[in-house]
């Protein structure tokens, strides 16, 4: 199973000094840039209170700003800038997500609010975008689910599904999907869990809803077989 979404990296400018450290990043969004500041930066890496202003590319006008508790996140080489867009299981997440999160064709945000998620991981409040208001409002809901599992939540365009990620130690994964119901909210629709912590074997639990109804199955597998690659 592939665990990684494409990188998509964030290029502009940074002022140079002591102090908080202020960046400009005008990719990851095909509608918005976005200039950042955060209170400080130590060789590659920024952390503490941050504040996100984003702003329309075409008339550069102030859309909305926010702010986070913590804005942590790492410059990447050679540009010293920060990322957009990457969501790696177990490796970087941007400080900035920019996506569709509940599918309703608008451009939604999730900004990094520390490491609170499981593992001291990556964790996110995330806004979507109200086109009667023409704001960005905090999903609390979408929030937990970038709080609560293995940092933010991978997006299956082509489905229309959330993924999330947990697991205990090195043996025990799971990963659950998630629909988005308008008017509604989250629902889950399958959970596979794999556990490998009897040795030699992996147990494979698949629970899957279909029209409302849950199915299940449970199988086993030697483990070089099923993490064969």
């Amino acid at each position: 199973m592939v665990r990684a979404l494409l990188l998509v990296f964030g290029l502009g400018t940074a002022s140079i000094g002591p102090g908080p450290r202020s960046f400009t990043v005008t990719q990851g969004s095909a509608r918005y840039a976005a200039t950042i500041t955060v209170a400080d930066c130590a060789d590659d890496h920024c952390a503490g209170a941050g504040t996100i202003r984003l702003l329309n590319k075409q008339t550069r006008q102030l859309v909305q700003s926010f702010t986070s508790e913590d804005l942590s996140f790492y410059l990447d080489a050679p540009g010293r800038q920060p990322t957009v867009n990457t969501v790696e299981l177990y490796g970087e997440q941007s400080p900035l997500i920019f996506g569709d999160f509940n599918f309703d064709g608008s451009e939604d945000l999730a900004i990094r609010n520390g490491n609170r998620s499981s593992y001291d991981g990556p964790s996110y409040d995330v806004y979507v975008y109200a086109s009667r208001s023409r704001r960005f409002i905090r999903s609390a809901e979408l929030t937990a689910l970038a709080s609560d599992n293995l940092g933010m939540f991978q997006v299956d365009k082509a489905r229309k599904r959330l993924i999330t990620f947990q697991k205990d130690g090195c043996c025990w994964h799971l990963t659950t999907e998630y629909e988005v119901v308008p008017g509604q909210g989250l629902s889950e629709v399958l959970t596979l869990e794999e556990d490998a912590r009897g040795g030699e074997k992996v147990t494979v639990k698949t629970r899957r809803k279909t029209n409302g109804r849950w199915t299940s199955t449970t199988r086993s597998y030697p483990i070089k077989e099923y993490y064969k690659d």
